[in-house]
């Protein structure tokens, strides 16, 4: 075991117990656990430690990706994770692609691969981890290409501080040499629990922020009493940042007559926000540009080039969790009951050297003060990340956004891991089911059937909405239903089946194929599903 920790300003790097600290290693039933002890005052960088598991080229692994939107499934030895070193770097800048994902505190290589906080190897050789130490920090899990005999285990540390005496535990983690036994310890350690499935509707992947009152209302009329959510998507607002003001040209009457609307229709009322970012149009970032994050130079802290770029808000400063607080209760003393809250990696982008915090615990602690706010009410997660979302959010986006063609357009596919992208959310949607209904329940985001403002042919659009339905707990549509034909109102009769009844859920990757098994009211169902194409068959 390698320990990298700062001393006095200076970095020092250890295996096992030194003058500075002393560990402790307890080993049983599965369970890996190390605890630090100070000895002088220190801060922790990192932790590494090498497990005897070997690879080879023809095993499947599970690598789960850093955030919600980050491409997570069952990849091969020889299988390549999108770095955007690779993309031209006016084009990275531009659109600050670095910090969408783990770019900006991850060094990625050719020569190896990586997850986080849960791990899996299926074929010759069997293995399962999974990382019981997320409140405290993120466990990466690195596959070293060239050597195959030996996984690399990364406990992300830095931040952490410790005083003489003072101790913390710096890995915590189960493993096992055989899947199954891995996975079922895995589902005792967090037990189902069952939250309501959503059927809803949201605004935004039909009209994106061209959103109206008149679009809202007629939308809203269209749907029938299968429904229980109708959520109001980003464009509503002036700017993102400036949630206290609702645009006045595209909603005169703003907000609180639709609310009502929606209650009288027996729906619950969603609403979308992205608490911890500001635009550079809005008016939070031009009059309060002291709330913007900073980073050891000084520079503002950017977040994605969404919009007209965004930047994070500093959330140690208490007039901006005041105003964060004072925007969420404003929409919930106007009634809403269900809550969106996107690009919440942005909690995770500021340096955290020096602040006594993990990157892991300021993504936690900020996850809880949303919860803390909208107690009770239902809370989406959107770009978070997964294993320490546990508590915080009743539902989670597990995949990256549908894109309106299957893998989006050609040069969005040199951006980043977190790219919109029909092809990639689909097989999210899929190894993710693992978390469904026990971390949170599972959001595979959209589907849709529509014929109009879309590229997904129908063999798509039908696979989408059929994958959807049978490994999710949210069901979402940005369509008018209004205006299906009855070969489309089919479709979607049998996924809403599928969505209730659906058990016994399996899937097995065969190259590029996915053979998918699941019991439907006593009787046993299949289909196989192509990950290049999107379309299923063999349908029985």
């Amino acid at each position: 075991m390698n320990i990298r920790y700062l001393k006095k300003g200076k970095e020092y790097s250890n295996f096992d117990t030194c003058k500075d600290f002393e560990i402790e290693v307890t080993k049983k039933n599965g369970k890996n656990s190390v605890t630090l002890i100070a000895k002088t005052d220190i801060e922790l960088i990192d932790a590494v430690e090498l497990l005897p598991i070997p690879t080879n080229l023809h095993d499947l692994y599970f690598l789960n990706g850093y955030q919600s939107w980050t491409d997570t499934k069952e990849f091969k030895l020889a299988d390549r994770l999108r770095n955007i070193k690779k993309s031209p770097h006016i084009i990275s800048h531009m659109f600050a692609m670095q910090a969408y994902g783990d770019n900006h505190f991850y060094h990625y290589s050719i020569i190896k691969s990586h997850g986080y906080d849960l791990f899996y190897s299926k074929g010759e050789h069997e293995s399962f981890i999974f990382n019981v130490n997320f409140e405290v920090a993120y466990l990466i899990i690195e596959i070293i290409k060239n050597k195959r005999t030996t996984l690399r285990l990364i406990s992300d540390l830095e931040g952490c501080k410790l005083k003489k005496g003072e101790s913390v535990r710096i890995f915590d983690y189960y493993y096992f040499p055989d899947f199954k036994e891995g996975l079922e310890c895995f589902y005792k350690h967090v037990p189902i629990e069952k939250r309501e499935k959503i059927f809803g509707y949201t605004s935004w992947y039909n009209y994106y922020q061209n959103i109206n009152e008149e679009i809202i209302l007629r939308d809203l009329k269209a749907l029938d009493n299968r429904f229980n959510l109708f959520q109001i998507d980003d464009g509503y607002e002036s700017f993102v940042g400036d949630w206290l003001e609702v645009d006045k040209k595209k909603f005169p009457n703003g907000l609180e007559p639709i609310v009502k609307e929606i209650h009288s229709r027996g729906f619950k009322a969603g609403i979308w926000l992205a608490p911890f970012v500001a635009e550079t149009k809005s008016k939070l970032f031009k009059e309060h540009k002291n709330w913007i994050a900073k980073d050891e130079h000084g520079k503002m802290i950017i977040a994605g080039g969404n919009w007209s770029k965004h930047y994070v808000l500093d959330l140690t400063k208490e007039e901006v969790r005041n105003y964060i607080e004072k925007c969420l209760k404003h929409y919930m003393d106007m009634g809403f009951d269900f809550f969106k809250l996107d690009f919440l990696y942005a909690a995770g982008l500021r340096n955290f050297k020096g602040t006594g915090r993990t990157r892991c615990q300021g993504q936690k602690q900020a996850y809880d003060f949303l919860r803390n706010i909208l107690k009770d009410k239902l809370v989406l997660g959107c770009g978070a990340n997964l294993l320490n979302s546990w508590g915080s959010f009743d539902y989670l986006r597990i995949g990256p956004d549908v894109s309106l063609t299957f893998d989006d357009a050609a040069y969005m596919r040199m951006f980043h891991r977190e790219r919109p992208s029909t092809k990639v959310t689909i097989q999210n949607t899929i190894y993710r089911s693992i978390y469904d209904q026990r971390l949170f329940a599972n959001d595979p985001d959209v589907f849709l059937l529509r014929d109009d403002n879309i590229g997904l042919s129908f063999e798509q659009r039908k696979a989408l909405t059929t994958i959807n339905a049978l490994f999710g707990s949210v069901l979402m549509t940005s369509d008018n239903i209004a205006t299906y034909d009855d070969k489309k109102k089919k479709v979607l009769s049998e996924a809403l089946d599928l969505f209730e009844n659906a058990t016994e859920k399996h899937y097995v990757k065969r190259k590029h194929y996915i053979d998918i098994e699941y019991q439907l009211k006593g009787k046993k169902h299949s289909f196989t599903y192509n990950t290049k194409k999107g379309v299923m068959s063999n349908v029985r």
